[in-house]
Protein backbone atom coordinates (compact mmCIF):
# COMPACT_ATOMS: atom_id res chain seq x y z
CA UNK A 1 0.00 0.00 0.00
CA UNK A 2 1.37 3.55 -1.30
CA UNK A 3 1.97 6.26 1.51
CA UNK A 4 -0.34 8.52 -0.50
CA UNK A 5 -3.25 6.55 0.20
CA UNK A 6 -2.32 6.04 4.30
CA UNK A 7 -2.04 9.68 4.43
CA UNK A 8 -5.29 10.17 1.79
CA UNK A 9 -7.48 8.13 4.32
CA UNK A 10 -7.01 8.90 8.24
CA UNK A 11 -10.59 7.73 9.12
CA UNK A 12 -13.06 5.33 7.93
CA UNK A 13 -15.33 7.40 6.86
CA UNK A 14 -13.09 9.16 3.90
CA UNK A 15 -13.32 5.68 2.19
CA UNK A 16 -17.11 5.92 2.61
CA UNK A 17 -17.20 9.47 0.70
CA UNK A 18 -14.89 8.46 -2.01
CA UNK A 19 -17.16 5.07 -2.56
CA UNK A 20 -20.02 7.10 -2.95
CA UNK A 21 -18.45 9.74 -5.28
CA UNK A 22 -16.75 6.97 -7.87
CA UNK A 23 -20.02 4.40 -7.99
CA UNK A 24 -22.44 5.01 -10.34
CA UNK A 25 -25.66 5.83 -8.32
CA UNK A 26 -27.56 2.57 -8.94
CA UNK A 27 -24.42 0.55 -7.77
CA UNK A 28 -23.92 2.48 -4.84
CA UNK A 29 -27.73 1.65 -4.12
CA UNK A 30 -26.87 -1.83 -4.29
CA UNK A 31 -24.16 -1.81 -1.62
CA UNK A 32 -26.25 0.46 0.67
CA UNK A 33 -29.34 -0.62 0.65
CA UNK A 34 -31.83 -3.14 1.84
CA UNK A 35 -34.99 -5.11 1.54
CA UNK A 36 -38.64 -3.55 1.70
CA UNK A 37 -38.94 -0.96 3.95
CA UNK A 38 -35.31 -1.57 4.99
CA UNK A 39 -36.19 -1.73 8.80
CA UNK A 40 -33.73 -5.15 8.92
CA UNK A 41 -30.96 -3.15 7.78
CA UNK A 42 -31.63 -0.12 10.26
CA UNK A 43 -32.24 -2.21 12.91
CA UNK A 44 -28.47 -4.09 12.36
CA UNK A 45 -27.41 -0.77 13.36
CA UNK A 46 -29.45 0.29 15.92
CA UNK A 47 -28.67 -2.98 17.77
CA UNK A 48 -25.35 -2.42 17.61
CA UNK A 49 -25.84 0.92 19.18
CA UNK A 50 -27.79 -0.16 21.61
CA UNK A 51 -24.83 -2.42 23.47
CA UNK A 52 -22.74 0.67 25.61
CA UNK A 53 -19.38 -0.55 26.43
CA UNK A 54 -18.40 -0.81 30.30
CA UNK A 55 -14.18 0.23 30.64
CA UNK A 56 -12.32 -1.15 33.14
CA UNK A 57 -9.35 1.00 34.24
CA UNK A 58 -5.53 0.60 36.26
CA UNK A 59 -5.03 -2.87 33.99
CA UNK A 60 -1.84 -2.77 32.17
CA UNK A 61 -3.07 -2.38 28.92
CA UNK A 62 0.79 -1.38 27.39
CA UNK A 63 0.80 -4.62 25.23
CA UNK A 64 -2.13 -5.08 23.27
CA UNK A 65 -2.50 -8.45 20.92
CA UNK A 66 -5.54 -8.11 18.16
CA UNK A 67 -4.54 -10.94 16.69
CA UNK A 68 -6.68 -14.76 16.89
CA UNK A 69 -6.94 -18.08 14.94
CA UNK A 70 -9.59 -18.60 12.40
CA UNK A 71 -9.92 -22.14 10.90
CA UNK A 72 -6.49 -22.97 12.02
CA UNK A 73 -4.77 -19.88 10.72
CA UNK A 74 -3.21 -16.94 12.51
CA UNK A 75 -5.29 -14.10 11.99
CA UNK A 76 -4.65 -10.49 12.58
CA UNK A 77 -7.69 -9.22 13.55
CA UNK A 78 -11.09 -11.19 14.67
CA UNK A 79 -12.42 -10.51 11.03
CA UNK A 80 -12.91 -11.79 7.48
CA UNK A 81 -13.83 -10.15 4.38
CA UNK A 82 -17.73 -11.46 3.96
CA UNK A 83 -18.76 -13.02 0.48
CA UNK A 84 -20.53 -10.95 -1.43
CA UNK A 85 -21.43 -10.87 -5.11
CA UNK A 86 -20.82 -9.12 -8.39
CA UNK A 87 -17.09 -7.22 -6.72
CA UNK A 88 -16.46 -6.61 -10.13
CA UNK A 89 -19.29 -3.93 -10.60
CA UNK A 90 -17.40 -2.00 -7.65
CA UNK A 91 -14.27 -2.43 -8.88
CA UNK A 92 -12.59 -3.56 -12.05
CA UNK A 93 -10.05 -6.47 -10.33
CA UNK A 94 -13.06 -7.28 -7.97
CA UNK A 95 -12.72 -10.62 -6.02
CA UNK A 96 -8.94 -10.73 -7.24
CA UNK A 97 -8.44 -7.21 -5.62
CA UNK A 98 -10.00 -8.04 -1.91
CA UNK A 99 -8.02 -11.41 -2.39
CA UNK A 100 -4.50 -9.60 -2.44
CA UNK A 101 -5.46 -7.12 0.03
CA UNK A 102 -6.46 -10.16 2.54
CA UNK A 103 -3.50 -12.02 2.15
CA UNK A 104 -1.18 -8.36 2.53
CA UNK A 105 -2.99 -7.96 5.30
CA UNK A 106 -3.19 -11.16 6.73
CA UNK A 107 -7.21 -12.26 7.79
CA UNK A 108 -9.69 -14.72 5.93
CA UNK A 109 -11.25 -13.59 3.06
CA UNK A 110 -14.78 -15.74 2.09
CA UNK A 111 -15.68 -15.78 -1.74
CA UNK A 112 -19.08 -15.94 -3.27
CA UNK A 113 -20.23 -18.40 -5.48
CA UNK A 114 -21.49 -15.99 -7.30
CA UNK A 115 -18.01 -14.16 -8.63
CA UNK A 116 -16.49 -14.03 -11.77
CA UNK A 117 -13.36 -16.24 -9.90
CA UNK A 118 -13.98 -20.09 -8.74
CA UNK A 119 -11.94 -20.42 -5.87
CA UNK A 120 -8.93 -22.81 -7.30
CA UNK A 121 -8.24 -19.92 -9.60
CA UNK A 122 -8.09 -17.13 -7.17
CA UNK A 123 -5.89 -18.93 -5.25
CA UNK A 124 -3.50 -19.69 -8.11
CA UNK A 125 -3.80 -16.16 -8.89
CA UNK A 126 -2.98 -14.74 -5.46
CA UNK A 127 -0.37 -16.70 -4.95
CA UNK A 128 0.57 -18.33 -1.31
CA UNK A 129 -1.05 -17.53 2.07
CA UNK A 130 -4.29 -16.67 1.46
CA UNK A 131 -6.81 -18.21 3.83
CA UNK A 132 -9.93 -19.05 1.61
CA UNK A 133 -12.97 -19.92 2.48
CA UNK A 134 -15.96 -20.92 -0.39
CA UNK A 135 -19.25 -19.75 0.47
CA UNK A 136 -22.25 -21.71 -1.65
CA UNK A 137 -25.48 -20.22 -2.42
CA UNK A 138 -27.18 -23.88 -3.19
CA UNK A 139 -28.44 -22.61 -6.99
CA UNK A 140 -27.68 -25.94 -9.25
CA UNK A 141 -28.46 -29.14 -8.28
CA UNK A 142 -27.65 -31.97 -5.86
CA UNK A 143 -24.63 -33.07 -8.85
CA UNK A 144 -23.24 -29.65 -9.19
CA UNK A 145 -23.14 -29.08 -5.39
CA UNK A 146 -21.11 -32.05 -5.01
CA UNK A 147 -18.62 -31.45 -7.58
CA UNK A 148 -18.39 -28.20 -5.66
CA UNK A 149 -17.53 -29.63 -2.20
CA UNK A 150 -14.98 -32.06 -3.76
CA UNK A 151 -13.31 -29.07 -5.38
CA UNK A 152 -12.98 -27.57 -2.23
CA UNK A 153 -11.96 -31.10 -0.63
CA UNK A 154 -9.16 -31.29 -3.91
CA UNK A 155 -7.68 -27.36 -2.89
CA UNK A 156 -7.67 -28.00 0.45
CA UNK A 157 -9.76 -24.93 1.77
CA UNK A 158 -9.56 -24.68 5.41
CA UNK A 159 -13.77 -24.85 5.09
CA UNK A 160 -16.35 -24.43 3.40
CA UNK A 161 -19.35 -22.34 3.57
CA UNK A 162 -23.52 -22.65 2.57
CA UNK A 163 -25.53 -19.80 2.74
CA UNK A 164 -28.81 -20.57 4.41
CA UNK A 165 -31.17 -17.40 4.49
CA UNK A 166 -31.73 -17.07 0.79
CA UNK A 167 -34.34 -19.98 -0.32
CA UNK A 168 -36.59 -16.97 -1.72
CA UNK A 169 -34.84 -13.69 -3.70
CA UNK A 170 -35.95 -10.75 -1.46
CA UNK A 171 -36.81 -7.84 -3.17
CA UNK A 172 -34.80 -4.79 -2.32
CA UNK A 173 -36.82 -1.80 -3.45
CA UNK A 174 -33.53 0.85 -4.19
CA UNK A 175 -33.06 -1.78 -7.22
CA UNK A 176 -36.31 -2.49 -8.06
CA UNK A 177 -37.01 1.48 -8.48
CA UNK A 178 -33.86 2.12 -10.21
CA UNK A 179 -34.57 -0.87 -12.39
CA UNK A 180 -31.10 -2.18 -12.23
CA UNK A 181 -30.73 -5.48 -12.71
CA UNK A 182 -27.76 -7.67 -11.22
CA UNK A 183 -26.68 -9.79 -14.12
CA UNK A 184 -24.94 -12.18 -11.62
CA UNK A 185 -28.49 -12.61 -9.87
CA UNK A 186 -30.35 -13.13 -13.29
CA UNK A 187 -28.04 -16.06 -13.79
CA UNK A 188 -29.96 -17.46 -10.57
CA UNK A 189 -33.75 -17.52 -11.95
CA UNK A 190 -35.72 -20.10 -13.44
CA UNK A 191 -35.50 -24.00 -12.16
CA UNK A 192 -31.70 -22.27 -10.12
CA UNK A 193 -34.23 -20.45 -8.04
CA UNK A 194 -36.18 -23.34 -7.86
CA UNK A 195 -33.61 -25.68 -6.04
CA UNK A 196 -32.59 -23.10 -4.18
CA UNK A 197 -35.99 -23.09 -2.08
CA UNK A 198 -35.75 -26.62 -1.91
CA UNK A 199 -32.64 -26.90 -0.10
CA UNK A 200 -33.21 -28.74 3.32
CA UNK A 201 -31.47 -30.48 6.25
CA UNK A 202 -30.72 -33.61 4.31
CA UNK A 203 -28.86 -31.36 2.27
CA UNK A 204 -26.75 -30.18 4.65
CA UNK A 205 -26.04 -33.84 6.15
CA UNK A 206 -24.70 -35.15 2.57
CA UNK A 207 -22.60 -32.19 2.27
CA UNK A 208 -21.19 -32.59 5.64
CA UNK A 209 -20.54 -36.25 5.17
CA UNK A 210 -18.68 -35.53 1.87
CA UNK A 211 -16.74 -32.34 3.43
CA UNK A 212 -13.76 -33.22 5.62
CA UNK A 213 -12.87 -30.05 6.74
CA UNK A 214 -14.74 -27.22 8.58
CA UNK A 215 -18.73 -26.73 7.46
CA UNK A 216 -20.22 -23.01 8.08
CA UNK A 217 -23.61 -22.34 7.48
CA UNK A 218 -24.18 -18.81 7.02
CA UNK A 219 -27.53 -16.92 8.01
CA UNK A 220 -28.57 -18.69 11.40
CA UNK A 221 -31.17 -16.23 12.96
CA UNK A 222 -32.24 -18.12 15.90
CA UNK A 223 -31.21 -20.93 18.63
CA UNK A 224 -33.60 -23.24 17.51
CA UNK A 225 -31.42 -23.61 13.75
CA UNK A 226 -28.08 -23.25 15.86
CA UNK A 227 -28.93 -26.36 17.87
CA UNK A 228 -30.29 -27.98 14.33
CA UNK A 229 -26.59 -27.30 12.74
CA UNK A 230 -24.67 -28.52 15.85
CA UNK A 231 -26.70 -31.94 15.41
CA UNK A 232 -25.77 -31.90 11.80
CA UNK A 233 -22.07 -31.69 12.62
CA UNK A 234 -21.92 -28.23 11.59
CA UNK A 235 -18.53 -25.96 12.84
CA UNK A 236 -19.24 -22.54 12.40
CA UNK A 237 -22.65 -20.93 13.13
CA UNK A 238 -22.15 -17.59 11.03
CA UNK A 239 -25.12 -15.31 12.65
CA UNK A 240 -26.52 -12.83 9.86
CA UNK A 241 -29.56 -11.68 8.26
CA UNK A 242 -27.56 -10.85 4.73
CA UNK A 243 -26.84 -7.03 6.02
CA UNK A 244 -30.94 -6.35 6.23
CA UNK A 245 -31.10 -7.37 2.54
CA UNK A 246 -33.26 -11.10 2.97
CA UNK A 247 -36.42 -11.08 5.27
CA UNK A 248 -37.29 -7.32 6.27
CA UNK A 249 -38.38 -6.73 10.01
CA UNK A 250 -35.96 -9.25 11.56
CA UNK A 251 -33.90 -8.78 14.38
CA UNK A 252 -30.87 -6.39 14.22
CA UNK A 253 -28.14 -9.54 14.34
CA UNK A 254 -25.92 -8.40 17.20
CA UNK A 255 -29.55 -9.06 19.10
CA UNK A 256 -29.30 -12.90 18.38
CA UNK A 257 -25.98 -13.47 19.66
CA UNK A 258 -26.60 -14.31 23.46
CA UNK A 259 -29.13 -16.66 22.84
CA UNK A 260 -26.85 -18.27 19.93
CA UNK A 261 -24.14 -18.82 22.60
CA UNK A 262 -26.13 -19.57 25.11
CA UNK A 263 -27.93 -22.47 23.24
CA UNK A 264 -24.47 -23.48 21.38
CA UNK A 265 -22.68 -23.31 24.47
CA UNK A 266 -18.74 -23.67 23.28
CA UNK A 267 -20.15 -26.70 20.81
CA UNK A 268 -19.21 -24.51 17.00
CA UNK A 269 -17.62 -21.45 16.84
CA UNK A 270 -20.07 -18.35 16.03
CA UNK A 271 -19.65 -15.86 13.39
CA UNK A 272 -21.67 -12.55 12.79
CA UNK A 273 -22.18 -9.64 10.40
CA UNK A 274 -24.45 -7.29 10.03
CA UNK A 275 -23.58 -3.85 9.99
CA UNK A 276 -20.03 -3.75 11.73
CA UNK A 277 -18.14 -0.60 10.88
CA UNK A 278 -15.80 -0.04 13.48
CA UNK A 279 -13.37 -1.03 15.72
CA UNK A 280 -15.90 -0.67 19.27
CA UNK A 281 -18.36 -2.50 16.72
CA UNK A 282 -16.23 -6.12 16.75
CA UNK A 283 -15.00 -5.31 20.79
CA UNK A 284 -18.88 -5.63 21.41
CA UNK A 285 -19.73 -8.48 19.31
CA UNK A 286 -16.68 -10.67 20.64
CA UNK A 287 -17.44 -9.79 24.32
CA UNK A 288 -21.18 -10.86 23.51
CA UNK A 289 -19.76 -14.17 22.50
CA UNK A 290 -18.94 -14.43 18.83
CA UNK A 291 -15.29 -15.81 17.57
CA UNK A 292 -15.19 -13.41 14.79
CA UNK A 293 -17.06 -10.98 12.93
CA UNK A 294 -17.81 -10.38 9.26
CA UNK A 295 -17.11 -7.10 7.04
CA UNK A 296 -18.96 -7.08 3.72
CA UNK A 297 -20.55 -3.34 3.60
CA UNK A 298 -16.98 -1.93 4.99
CA UNK A 299 -14.95 -3.75 2.01
CA UNK A 300 -17.09 -2.69 -0.33
CA UNK A 301 -16.84 1.43 0.53
CA UNK A 302 -13.09 0.34 0.62
CA UNK A 303 -12.56 -1.53 -2.44
CA UNK A 304 -14.98 1.12 -4.40
CA UNK A 305 -12.54 4.21 -2.92
CA UNK A 306 -8.89 2.63 -4.03
CA UNK A 307 -9.43 -1.02 -4.81
CA UNK A 308 -6.91 -3.59 -3.17
CA UNK A 309 -5.03 -0.71 -1.30
CA UNK A 310 -8.23 1.00 -0.09
CA UNK A 311 -9.50 -2.59 1.28
CA UNK A 312 -5.97 -2.87 3.30
CA UNK A 313 -6.41 1.18 4.57
CA UNK A 314 -9.60 0.26 5.69
CA UNK A 315 -8.38 -3.14 7.60
CA UNK A 316 -5.34 -0.74 9.14
CA UNK A 317 -7.93 1.96 10.34
CA UNK A 318 -10.13 -0.91 12.08
CA UNK A 319 -7.07 -2.48 13.50
CA UNK A 320 -6.16 0.64 15.04
CA UNK A 321 -9.89 1.11 16.64
CA UNK A 322 -9.92 -2.60 17.87
CA UNK A 323 -6.74 -2.30 19.67
CA UNK A 324 -7.72 1.67 21.04
CA UNK A 325 -10.89 0.20 22.48
CA UNK A 326 -9.22 -2.99 23.90
CA UNK A 327 -7.06 -0.97 25.88
CA UNK A 328 -9.41 1.40 27.08
CA UNK A 329 -11.54 -1.25 28.31
CA UNK A 330 -8.90 -2.25 30.34
CA UNK A 331 -8.18 -5.78 28.12
CA UNK A 332 -4.63 -7.00 26.74
CA UNK A 333 -6.69 -9.73 24.21
CA UNK A 334 -10.32 -10.51 23.08
CA UNK A 335 -10.16 -13.67 25.08
CA UNK A 336 -10.30 -11.56 28.13
CA UNK A 337 -13.80 -10.15 26.89
CA UNK A 338 -17.24 -11.42 28.27
CA UNK A 339 -20.62 -9.87 28.41
CA UNK A 340 -19.79 -8.27 31.54
CA UNK A 341 -18.07 -5.36 29.15
CA UNK A 342 -21.50 -4.37 28.01
CA UNK A 343 -24.91 -3.16 28.72
CA UNK A 344 -28.29 -2.85 27.02
CA UNK A 345 -28.97 1.11 26.63
CA UNK A 346 -31.52 2.89 24.61
CA UNK A 347 -29.79 4.12 21.43
CA UNK A 348 -28.71 7.21 20.38
CA UNK A 349 -31.44 9.34 17.56
CA UNK A 350 -28.91 11.88 15.09
CA UNK A 351 -31.74 14.10 14.47
CA UNK A 352 -31.25 14.13 10.92
CA UNK A 353 -33.58 13.86 8.42
CA UNK A 354 -31.85 10.62 6.85
CA UNK A 355 -31.58 8.25 9.91
CA UNK A 356 -29.38 5.70 7.98
CA UNK A 357 -27.27 2.79 8.79
CA UNK A 358 -24.61 5.06 7.56
CA UNK A 359 -25.30 7.91 9.47
CA UNK A 360 -24.88 6.29 12.95
CA UNK A 361 -21.56 5.11 12.08
CA UNK A 362 -20.55 7.91 10.22
CA UNK A 363 -21.58 10.82 11.59
CA UNK A 364 -19.14 13.20 10.17
CA UNK A 365 -20.56 11.83 6.55
CA UNK A 366 -22.95 14.58 7.12
CA UNK A 367 -20.35 17.23 7.52
CA UNK A 368 -19.13 16.83 4.44
CA UNK A 369 -21.98 16.59 2.26
CA UNK A 370 -22.04 12.83 1.73
CA UNK A 371 -25.76 11.99 1.02
CA UNK A 372 -25.97 8.66 1.89
CA UNK A 373 -29.76 7.66 1.75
Amino acid sequence: MSQDIAERYLTLHELVADAHAKLPNNTWAYITGGAETETALRRNRVAIDSYALRPRVLNDVSSIDCTCEIFGSNSRLPVLLCPVGGLESIHADGALAVANAAQSFGIPMMLSSVSDWSPDKLLQASGQGLSLIFQLYARENATRIDECVELCNQIELPAFCITVDSAIYSRRERDIAGRYVKPWRAKGEGQSAKYQASLSWKDIQRIRKNFDRQLALKGIATKEDALLAIDHGVDVIYVSNHGGRQLDHVDGAINTLPEIVDAVSGRAQIWVDGGFCRGTDIAKAIALGANGVGLGRMMCYALAAAGSDGVIRMLELLELEYRTALGLLGVRTADALNPDFVRKVEPLSNNSNNDSALSSAFPLLRDIGTEIG
